[in-house]
């Protein structure tokens, strides 16, 4: 055999299958149809009705209620979110690798966690004590840690690694096609309370339907662990055993999503305040975005998974699609017009859809431990939920004392070039 051959056989060579799989690609020889339905609709369940309240409606009700303090306000509801998202990512995840149900270690943390979130939006809209929705927000922000948790935790409990990459792409096109939802949030701009009704419902209906087609089964055959403070421990804590590229990936998903956060946060401020817009058009605006988004987004997500599975290439996607949302900034920085904020959601939504679509296999490719799947797994569904709120804050003190919304770009970039870097020093993945 020439050395050409020998070359080329070693390109076509497939990767090592994961030692950290519960399910080997043997005992999975057929995709899992109704659970890729599940992680499709995943993302409808808890960061569709939450985020959208968040990041339009509550911004939008607090115009309302505290137009002189509405800056402020966001921030401060961010920064409570920020505190128990921190918590609560690691505590319910933790709490579900240790659950011993009939119904199984996830699905109860998933529907109860739902149930609490989508009713306390529809609470939350009825409100008009400030301090209040704060509190009660907390609570909605650690009911969606939980069912994200326990969510994402699935994928290490019963996905063999053949199929880990197509997983991945759907739950990744799910995570961009709640677009969708951004678009009909964007049209109770004049009617807050009414849109957070519809976001809660959306939330309900999409949870009952996710644990339908998951149907997770019973765990009572499970061993259960004996307390112990070695146990609880290990059930709760950092992981640092062979974690190296597992907290590169952490560190690197962080500044990724942070970077984009510090922009859409603020986006109607940035169309109504630094562009001038009427809420009108700002309105339109937020829905023609919403629209590249969907669009954009799904066709790159549904692309990028299996280009990257063919090539046997996870790292060098993320940390490349992570850079062009950087880059993307640079369009309305320099031009305070409608078309450059188009420009930048075309580029952002390529990079996130690229993002979306192989980040979810990296992620499971560097978990260190399959037992504390879920705790590892909150750790960084931690930082995607704790990188949007405090993007929030971030983007709140630039535009209060470095130079207003413009100064939101040139930041943004910065924090996606590290967050590049960063996965690019991953060495355990290619």
């Amino acid at each position: 055999m020439s050395k050409k051959d020998e070359k080329d056989l070693k390109a076509v060579e497939p990767a090592p299958e994961p030692t950290n799989a519960k399910v080997t690609n043997a005992e999975q020889p057929k995709f899992p149809k109704l659970f890729g339905l599940a992680m499709l609709i995943g993302p409808f369940v808890w960061l569709a009705p939450a985020g959208n309240v968040r990041n339009t409606l509550l911004p939008q009700y607090f115009s309302q209620i505290a137009p002189n303090e509405k800056v402020a306000l966001v921030a401060l509801l961010a920064s409570v979110s920020s505190i128990v998202a921190a918590v609560a990512n690691i505590l319910f995840g933790g709490l579900s690798d240790i659950t011993r149900t009939r119904w199984g270690k996830r699905k109860p943390w998933i529907l109860g966690g739902t149930i609490v979130e989508s009713g306390l939006i529809c609470i939350v809209a009825n409100i008009k004590s400030i301090w209040l929705i704060v509190v009660l927000w907390g609570i909605v922000a650690a009911a969606e840690n939980a069912v994200a948790a326990a969510m994402v935790a699935q994928e290490a409990d019963r996905i063999a690694p053949r199929w880990r990459g197509t997983i991945s792409t759907l739950y990744g096109i799910g995570y961009t096609a709640i677009q969708s939802v951004a678009m009909i949030a964007a049209q109770f701009l004049g009617k807050p309370k009414e849109g957070m009704y519809v976001m809660a419902g959306i939330g309900f209906v999409m949870g009952i339907i996710h644990v339908l087609f998951a149907n997770e089964g019973s765990n009572l055959d499970e061993p259960r662990e004996k307390f112990s403070w070695s146990s609880l421990w290990l059930h709760f804590s950092l992981p640092t055993k062979g974690a190296r590229d597992y907290w590169y990936a952490v560190a690197g998903k962080l500044m990724m999503v942070m970077g984009g956060t510090i922009a859409t946060a603020y986006m109607l401020y940035i169309l109504t305040d630094y562009m001038h817009l009427g809420q009108q058009t700002a309105g339109k605006t937020l829905a023609e975005i919403a629209s590249i988004n969907l669009i954009f987004g799904v066709v790159f997500t549904a692309i990028s998974g299996p280009i990257a599975d063919k090539v046997g290439r996870l790292k060098a996607p993320v940390a490349l699609s992570t850079l062009l949302i950087g880059i993307a900034q640079f369009f309305p920085f320099f031009a305070a017009k409608p078309w450059t904020i188009l420009t930048y959601a075309v580029l952002a939504a390529i990079g996130n859809g690229v993002y979306n679509a192989v980040d979810g296999a990296l992620n499971l490719a560097v978990l260190p431990n399959a037992e504390t799947s879920g705790k590892d797994m909150g750790f960084i569904n931690l930082a995607n939920t704790l990188s949007q709120i405090s993007g929030t804050v971030v983007a709140s003190l630039i535009v209060t004392y470095l130079g207003g919304y413009k100064a939101i770009f040139p930041a943004s970039f910065l924090i996606e070039l590290v967050g590049a870097i960063l996965i690019f020093r991953i060495k355990s993945v290619k």
